[in-house]
């Protein structure tokens, strides 16, 4: 018997937040002035390079480690995150490759343009990658981040996050987002959070406390799932009319 494939759901567009929001001094200058032109793919766009697994190093899951001296590990408290890639009607996505990336303990990036007076930690570079497996599920070691300041206004504060961009098959199959962790404060006063307006997409960006899979004297665990399309995909920076 053949399977018969899962419908296509309608987008919701109300659920991706607007390109223009002053409070975010950003967007003042990046959005869009002109209606969005949506241009259709071309079979260059979506056939290739192609990802294989062997691109991935032994410990490109383990930010702990990865870029640590033998010996060594990165500073801060040790957590692990993971959850499902999902397509619009809940199944998972195999083969997708998760890139992340994120500030340290301190609350600063290894980057040439981060001032920020928190110390860099010389075994963290804060940058991994991993591929979904056959259900869709991911998982990576890294530390909390810290949060950081940035000069949107007097006294902004982003909340602890971590970036992640998620590949199809081809580079042109790119989406990017942010997880933010339970509980955090901050959340509620950070612009960027705020261009969204539902509670639900801003709930579905925040990853959750997963005490069953936190270890005992190790790391403690959070989920974060991310969903691709449909009227409840997760919210993609790069994808705001979307996915």
């Amino acid at each position: 018997m053949t399977e018969r494939a899962s419908p296509l759901l309608d987008r919701d567009y109300n659920w991706q937040p607007e390109a223009l929001t002053p409070a975010y001094k950003s967007s003042r200058l990046r959005a869009p002035r002109q209606p969005l032109l949506r241009l259709p793919d071309t079979i260059k766009d979506v056939a290739g390079p192609v990802f294989g697994h062997d691109i991935l190093g032994a410990r490109d899951a383990d930010l702990v480690t990865n870029a640590a001296a033998p010996g060594h590990s990165a500073m801060g408290p040790r957590i692990l995150v993971h959850g499902c890639v999902l397509d619009e009607n809940g199944k998972g996505v195999p083969g997708a490759l998760l890139e992340v990336w994120q500030a340290n303990a301190g609350g600063r990036y290894r980057h040439k343009n981060d001032d920020y007076l928190a110390p860099l930690d010389p075994h963290f570079a804060g940058c991994g990658r991993t591929i979904t497996d056959a259900q869709g599920r991911y998982q990576f070691l890294t530390i909390q981040p810290g949060a950081y300041p940035w000069p949107n206004h007097a006294n902004a504060w982003r909340p602890m996050h971590i970036h992640f961009s998620v590949f199809g098959h081809a580079f042109a199959q790119r989406l990017i987002t942010q997880m933010y962790f339970e509980g955090d404060p901050l959340i509620a006063l950070c612009p960027i959070v705020q261009t969204v307006k539902d509670p639900q997409a801003i709930d579905q960006l925040t990853a959750k406390l997963d005490m069953d899979r936190a270890v005992s004297m190790d790391h403690l665990a959070y989920r974060f799932d991310l969903v691709l399309r449909g009227r409840r995909s997760t919210v993609f920076e790069n994808r705001p009319e979307g996915n």
